[in-house]
């Protein structure tokens, strides 16, 4: 990953979910030579979210999002699938931290059902 914003914002939302739920699981999966880092997934009692780097974006994907409460709306990419949701993060954009907390905690709680 380039040493830039991108980094920035992963290293922010990989503290924000830490913060959220200190015992969530880091793994670095899906590496490919495009990515030799792969993709940071976050996990406690199920898959929480994903953290993809694209060239303008850093997509915030949470597996089970469309079952999520967002009250503050932070949710902005994929609205219509079925099962997930994600946050779009692109440079310059603020990161609403509480309600990026809020999520994960509601996905794990979800999780555990």
């Amino acid at each position: 990953m380039a040493d830039d914003w991108r980094r920035d914002t992963v290293d922010l939302l990989r503290s924000l979910v830490l913060e959220a739920e200190p015992d969530a699981v880091e793994e670095a999966k899906w590496r490919k030579a495009s990515n030799p880092d792969g993709v940071p997934t976050f996990s406690l009692d199920g898959l929480i979210c994903t953290l993809e780097t694209y060239r303008d974006k850093v997509k915030a994907t949470f597996a089970r999002g469309a079952s999520l409460p967002d009250p503050s709306g932070v949710f902005n990419a994929s609205l219509d699938a079925g099962t997930r949701r994600a946050i779009d993060v692109r440079e310059g954009d603020e990161v609403d931290r509480e309600a990026f907390v809020a999520l994960v905690r509601a996905a794990v709680a979800a999780n555990r059902g």
